[in-house]
């Protein structure tokens, strides 16, 4: 793969001002116009109101979806800016041009924004709730008097038994931010194919594959004529992009260490707990190397340190400022894990995260098993999870019933699902006519099931449990008597 053709800025629709004959005076480079249309967009507003760990809290300190992508997006841009750097010192790499750097740090600084932005209210288990929902019913909803089940092709079907939020993202960004046609956000290519993680469709998809790029899908059936073109014109042609990498290890580093920091401030971990397990880490590390990042040593001296200052909390003193140290030595590794990769991940044969055989390995695989035993597997969370289980089940129930005859046979819609499709976004539903433009009836329905998950991915945490207990009269929509 070639960063010159990697790096492209070519958009499905070229803007107007391109076409123009007059001197532009817009000196923006096309990545920096990629950042203005994400935050600007409403789908990224909304990553305010959905779940990162803790849904619907309260407090103003845990992290929610968007506040997450702002990290990524953070962490990403600088190590870009590392990896960008050491190719240059160390010439790695003839096609790779100076003026490159800074483009790569923008790609990544948007790609951190929106890698998020596909997936449904109440974070991870929305998206886990959405596919065991169409394996419990999909065999038993009928089209035309047959099961679903057995008209979809085996594409299809698997785009919905594995329904995934970084397919979704792809979705969005191309397709249902209908502001002025039908390509969504109007992304460059090389940013679009930065955020596809999983370079393969669904029913070719391996989650017990050695190779990270198998484990999930990329992108949905409906989507993958945008997909070819994108891979085509940036030339990874079935390969992950290289940037994916370095977008999967600021996430890594991102979530890792800020769910250690909000459990602690939800009393689920404490210090001692931490200090314990970065000990037992400690213990591989090779201490007589000059300059080694010691974990447990770093924690206990910043609370020492605390101590000494009298400050009011040094438990979190010390935490607060190790998640900075330690954010600080994972980008080191990880940009190590790319450089010192460098020829694999160029030809598209690297299976492995930035982290492999770094001294960063043990530490993160730590984090990630400290955080799922102490939090994601307690008893606070698993209540959380089923009642947001209930409040999606019942919206993808009374939803899927009203779409399916719904752009097929409309007179046979029931009043209750007329009414159930017409809360259904209208830029949804016109993204949908678009797209289904042509098609044959089986493709329809399977564009409609996705219309469905479309809109319910696009509810913030509170606007679907809004709606839940609005339609469940828990909560009247009007105010005084009738």
């Amino acid at each position: 793969m070639k960063w010159e053709q990697l790096l492209s800025t070519k958009r499905s629709r070229e803007s107007g001002v391109r076409r123009q004959s007059f001197q532009n005076t817009d000196l923006r480079s096309e990545f920096e116009k990629d950042y203005h249309r994400i935050i600007g967009s409403a789908s990224f507003r909304r990553l305010q109101d959905k779940t990162q760990v803790f849904p619907l809290d309260k407090s103003d300190f845990i992290r929610t979806r968007l506040t997450h992508s702002m990290e990524v997006s953070s962490i990403a841009r600088s190590l870009g800016q590392n990896v960008a750097e050491s190719i240059l010192l160390q010439k790695k790499d003839k096609g790779f041009e100076p003026h490159m750097k800074e483009d790569i740090c923008n790609i990544l600084q948007c790609a951190g924004l929106i890698h998020d932005i596909g997936n449904p209210p109440f974070g991870h288990y929305g998206e886990v709730a959405i596919r065991e929902w169409f394996t419990r019913n999909l065999p038993k909803l009928t089209f035309h008097g047959k099961k679903i089940s057995e008209i979809l092709d085996e594409q299809m079907l698997a785009d919905l038994y594995h329904f995934e939020g970084n397919a979704q993202a792809l979705r969005l960004v191309t397709k249902l931010h209908f502001l002025v046609d039908e390509h969504g956000m109007n992304l460059t290519y090389a940013l679009l194919n930065t955020i596809v993680k999983y370079p393969i469709p669904s029913h070719q998809m391996d989650p017990t594959s050695d190779d990270i790029t198998k484990k999930k899908m990329g992108y949905y059936y409906a989507d993958e004529e945008i997909f070819q073109k994108i891979e085509k014109e940036t030339g990874t042609n079935g390969r992950r992009h290289p940037l994916t990498y370095i977008l999967e290890a600021a996430d890594d580093i991102a979530y890792k260490t800020a769910d250690i920091e909000d459990a602690f401030i939800k009393k689920f971990i404490s210090y001692y707990k931490l200090l314990e397990e970065l000990k037992k880490v400690q213990k591989h590390c090779n201490s007589s190397q000059e300059g080694a990042f010691l974990p447990a040593d770093c924690l206990e001296e910043l609370y020492r340190r605390g101590k000494e200052n009298n400050v009011s909390h040094p438990e979190a003193y010390a935490i607060k400022n190790w998640i900075v140290r330690v954010q600080g030595f994972l980008i080191s590794c990880a940009t190590y894990g790319f450089t010192s990769n460098y020829d694999e991940i160029m030809a598209g044969e690297y299976t492995h995260d930035l982290f492999w055989h770094t001294d960063a390995e043990q530490l993160m695989d730590m984090l990630g098993t400290l955080a799922f035993e102490e939090v994601f597997i307690s008893d606070t969370i698993y209540r959380m999870e089923v009642a947001e289980e209930a409040v999606l089940d019942f919206l993808m129930d009374k939803f899927m019933h009203a779409i399916i005859s719904y752009d097929d046979e409309p007179e046979k819609l029931e009043s209750l699902d007329v009414r159930m499709v017409s809360f259904i976004s209208s830029n949804y539903k016109k993204a949908y006519h678009v797209q289904a433009e042509g098609k044959s009836d089986v493709e329809k329905l399977y564009l409609r099931l996705l219309l469905v998950t479309d809109y319910i991915c696009g509810m913030t945490d509170s606007y679907a449990k809004r709606l839940y207990q609005e339609l469940n009269a828990m909560d009247w929509p009007w105010s005084g008597t009738l």
